[in-house]
């Protein structure tokens, strides 16, 4: 039998989007630290060999939705459709990622193209409150340099964002070569096989030496 109902996050995932939206009204995404476990990890992957993760909810707070953030001011990260499977308490939430500014050209706010999402694992802590266990991110890196490229040449980039495009990202705090991550890409979770919905093929060497 499932740890949690459907009603309990449902109810949870809607305090969520609560608070993502006073976070983009306040400008201020830390408030969103809250709704992350103690020991929670969030990540996400720039290229194959450069990751970023946060390990615990005061990195998620810092680096995760406080550095990351940083010139972002006034982006906004709609959900357009969210599954829920409360037998494994999990949630995935699709996202588009637009910035607040109008693209002159075509009177709509520019975008990053590509489908962007999170991927969430619930649990419960000692109080028996839900939070946020593990989260990984994906977005289309290429279209989200296109995106800034394309703002910075319209002449409305914000200087903190242009600020943003000119950080080395490997060199700043949560920023990890693959071989040195902290916590693994697949959620800890699913990395041991928790959930292994599909074993891999049998490795056809070892069945023709049998």
């Amino acid at each position: 039998m499932s740890e949690f109902t459907r009603d309990e996050i449902d109810e949870f995932w809607q305090s969520w989007l609560e608070v993502n939206r006073e976070a983009e009204r306040l400008g201020d995404w830390k408030i969103m630290a809250d709704h992350y476990a103690e020991d929670a990890t969030y990540g996400w992957m720039y290229t194959p060999d450069e990751h970023f993760m946060a390990i615990g909810r005061e990195e998620i707070r810092e680096l995760a939705i406080g550095q990351e953030m940083e010139g972002l001011d006034g982006w906004h990260y709609d959900y357009q459709a969210t599954v829920v499977d409360e037998r494994t308490g999990m949630i995935v939430g699709f996202w588009k990622q637009k910035s607040g500014i109008t693209n002159d050209e075509t009177g709509e706010e520019y975008e990053i193209l590509g489908i962007g999402g999170s991927w969430f694992g619930v649990g419960r802590n000692a109080e028996g409150k839900l939070e946020f266990a593990w989260q990984r991110d994906w977005f289309d890196l290429g279209s989200t340099a296109h995106t800034f490229l394309a703002i910075a040449g319209s002449g409305k980039a914000p200087q903190g964002l242009l600020d943003r495009m000119g950080v080395h990202g490997p060199s700043q705090p949560g920023h990890y070569q693959l071989k040195d991550i902290p916590s693994p890409v697949w959620p800890p979770p699913v990395e041991r096989g928790a959930y292994v919905t599909q074993d891999a093929p049998q490795d056809a060497s070892q069945d023709e030496s049998k």
